[in-house]
This record gives C-alpha cells, sequence and structure tokens, in this order.
C-alpha cells in the first residue's frame, strides 16, 4: 500500500455525471473501460461549454476582442499542458489524436526522403533519410498507431522494420538491445505502457541505445500520461505522443512533444493556412514550430477542456493517482488469480506495470465474458485492442480488459470479479444466474 493519503473516490465521483446514471436493466454503471476513454468531470465539460458561450473565435487570426481571448485561452492550454509533463509551450503540438502524432513524426522521415530524392540541394537532415541500408525499431507490443506508421515508411523508403520480442511474462526481451539497435537505425519508436498487457518499459535505457547509434527516439505515452508523473526529461526521448481523452480530456485532441531539434527538422505533414510564413504562387515558407504543424483551424475548445482536465488531475495529484491505481492493480491480479481458468496476458504482478490488465477465462470467449460483466453494469473492453501481433504471440483470439482510474474503487473490482464468475457459471456450469 501507498504512504500517500488514499484518493476519495466517492467525492470524486460526483465530478463525472456519466457515472451517476444506470445501465442494463437500472444497474449502477461500473466503468472499467478507462484504457479505451475515460470519463470527463464537470470542470472539464463546464470549461469547454463556456468557451463556446463566450469566447469562440479563429484563433491566431482576427483583431476583435473575441479573437484575442480565443488566441489566449489557446495559448494557455498549449503552457499548461506542456507543464504537465515539464516541457516549454513551443515543443509542444497540438493534434487530433496520438495516432495523429505518430503519423506525424514518421511521414517525416518519408517526405524528408522523398524530397530529397527530389531536390537533393535542400539540406534536409540527414538523420530522417531513409534508404535500404538503414532501419527502424519498434516492439511486439505496439498499439496499430505506433505499427502501421512505420510500416508504411519502410515500404516507402525500402528501410528494415525491426522490433524487440516478448518474454513470456509480457515483458520486452531486450537481450539483443545493442545489436537490435545499431549504426543503420535512423528511428526507434516504443510503446512507454503497453495498452493490452499493461507493462511498463524501460524507456530511458532504450531512447539512451538510440542516442548512442544517432537515432531519433519516439515514444507512445497515451497510457501512461494519464496515470503517473511523465517528465519528458527523464524519459529521454526526442518525441511522445498522447491523446487528451483518456486523461479526462475531450475527444479530438492529442499533443505531440518534440525536441526543438527534431520539429526544426521534420517537414509539416499537413499544410494551408496558419502554419505559413510567406507565399507566393511560386513557393511558400513555414512558420516555426509548433505552428508549422498545425494546419487551418485548430481545435480550440477541445483544447480548453484538456486544460481543465491537466488542472483536475494537477489537484487530485498525479503521485496520488498512481498510488492509487497501483493498489487497484495489486487487488485485481490476486482477485483474477484466485479464479480458476483465468489467464492473465501480461505480468501477473504490480510491479512495472500499469492497471490495464488483459485475461482470458478457459472454455469462454472474451466477447461473451464482456457480454454477461455488460448485462451487469460493467463496462470492460474485449477483443484485440489494436495490437494483434501481442494476440498472436501469447496464442489468443483476443482478450478481455480491465481498466480502472482514478475514479474507480475495491467495490468496482469485486462487481466485474463476481461478473467473471458468474459467466463461468453460465457457460460452463449450465445455471444461468446473470
Amino acid at each position: 500500500m501507498s504512504d500517500l493519503a488514499p484518493l476519495d473516490v466517492a467525492t470524486l465521483r460526483k465530478d463525472f455525471p456519466v457515472l451517476q446514471r444506470t445501465v442494463r436493466d437500472e444497474r449502477p454503471l461500473v466503468y472499467l473501460d478507462s484504457g479505451a476513454t475515460s470519463q470527463k468531470p464537470y470542470q472539464v465539460l463546464d470549461a469547454e461549454r463556456r468557451f463556446y458561450e463566450q469566447s469562440n473565435a479563429a484563433v491566431h487570426r482576427g483583431a476583435h476582442q473575441l479573437a484575442e481571448e480565443a488566441t489566449d485561452a489557446y495559448e494557455a492550454a498549449r503552457r499548461a499542458i506542456a507543464g504537465f509533463i515539464g516541457a516549454q509551450a513551443s515543443n509542444l503540438v497540438f493534434t487530433k489524436n496520438a495516432t495523429e502524432g505518430l503519423n506525424l513524426v514518421s511521414y517525416a522521415f518519408t517526405n524528408a526522403t522523398s524530397l530529397q530524392a527530389r531536390q537533393p540541394k535542400e539540406g534536409l537532415d540527414e538523420r530522417l533519410l531513409l534508404g535500404p541500408d538503414d532501419n527502424v525499431v519498434i516492439t511486439q507490443m505496439e498499439h496499430h498507431a505506433n505499427l502501421i506508421p512505420w510500416q508504411q515508411v519502410c515500404a516507402k523508403t525500402g528501410a528494415e522494420l525491426r522490433w524487440f520480442g516478448l518474454t513470456d511474462d509480457g515483458r520486452l526481451d531486450l537481450a539483443n538491445l545493442n545489436t537490435l539497435i545499431d549504426g543503420s537505425t535512423k528511428a526507434v519508436s516504443i510503446v512507454h505502457q503497453s495498452n493490452i498487457l499493461g507493462t511498463i518499459n524501460p524507456v530511458r535505457q532504450i531512447m539512451d541505445r538510440a542516442h548512442e547509434v544517432g537515432a531519433w527516439g519516439i515514444v507512445d505515452a497515451c497510457q501512461s500520461v494519464p496515470h503517473q508523473r511523465v517528465d519528458v526529461a527523464q524519459l529521454g526521448a526526442d518525441a511522445i505522443t498522447w491523446s487528451g481523452h483518456k486523461m479526462l480530456g475531450p475527444t479530438g485532441i492529442g499533443c505531440l512533444w518534440a525536441s526543438t531539434d527534431l520539429l526544426d527538422a521534420m517537414p509539416p505533414f499537413l499544410t494551408g493556412g496558419s502554419m505559413i510564413e510567406t507565399v507566393t504562387m511560386e513557393g511558400s515558407t513555414f512558420a516555426p514550430p509548433p505552428q508549422k504543424f498545425e494546419a487551418g483551424v485548430p481545435m480550440v475548445a477541445q483544447a480548453v477542456g484538456l486544460h481543465a482536465a491537466v488542472d483536475y488531475l494537477n489537484d487530485v495529484g498525479m503521485e496520488a493517482i498512481a498510488a492509487h491505481e497501483q493498489d487497484l492493480t495489486e487487488y485485481l491480479l490476486v482477485q483474477l488469480q484466485e479464479i480458476s481458468g483465468v489467464r492473465i496476458i501480461g505480468p501477473t504482478t504490480a510491479c512495472e506495470r500499469g492497471s490495464a490488465v488483459s485475461f482470458t477465462v478457459d472454455g469462454i470467449h472474451p466477447h461473451d465474458v464482456g457480454q454477461v460483466l455488460d448485462s451487469l453494469g460493467v463496462a470492460v473492453r474485449v477483443g484485440h485492442h489494436c495490437a494483434w501481433p501481442v494476440c498472436r504471440r501469447y496464442g489468443v483470439p483476443a482478450t478481455t480488459r480491465i481498466s480502472p482510474y482514478l475514479y474507480n474503487d475495491y467495490s468496482d473490482i469485486d462487481i466485474a470479479i463476481a461478473g467473471i464468475r458468474q459467466a463461468q457459471d453460465f457457460f460452463l456450469g449450465g445455471t444461468n444466474r446473470v
């Protein structure tokens, strides 16, 4: 147990209107799917609505008061969200989600390689140029958002795609760290915390190796930024991405933090208004980062909402949230392992793992487990979790995943555990207790 004061979950829940509702025959909602998306407190909903009611205007354009207010709110959000990860606002790019952020970085390699082939005098950063003699390194536990873009980059440039495999207990196999990442590696892109296994990876060790060989280091932090204190300096990466909707914020907004060196080197991903410096019919020059990567009217209200989410998380305390989730994870892992026929896919202890816990139940398809839980008011995730290679590695078609957050407590876990036992009774025991 943590030495920090426990979270007052009952009070926190009052801030989340959706948690007050009932589902499936008026059963209280037990929401255990925060790994997919988190619920939103009144503070976030009110901030977004207040912006629309009082200051709605396009940012970085217009000389009227509303435009000034909207721009101020947008840039204040950038400063607050950057500060949340120990960064400067000038290094934070707003995207529509983490997937776009990962595509922004990965396409920079394709675009730079293509531009250099057509205009070799452009003087693009050689570290972004890929060819058949180069490689990109990822892991077998990546979300599809950090797998498919790199597959595409390698297919277009001829570079080799390499990956770290997985151990039987759900960890990265780093035995070949120094040979997999070698002098031909141009990018290493890895997940901080697995969305399906819950594993927390030794990011700094891998980033340090990437830098030893002159490669860029990129981190998918979707499952870590909402759940633990993340500091960009400690991670040692050149870029990290995450989504607002997983950390109490609105949908439709994500973040890319990148070093000044990388932001200056990358060609823009999207082009158009708001990201330019000068435009003629013969050509254009681009604004400095982060504006270089924010073409068009941005997601201003969502940024305001995410600002409110960051304030909320800071008020609760990220250390307290992490400790609370650690306690819930330990409890959940013990309870699952007491059920005969349940197999946890991933680490079976809470050491270096997050709160997303995936499992299978012998003789019952994960979707059927999820349906029984849903009939009891328990919302969980079922499927391959956008991580098909992980399911294939462990020989399962899918898993059921429980992923609690700051608004959950032991009673939610107890209800889910009881539901799993009822699923066994229903499908394997011949009695219908649902």
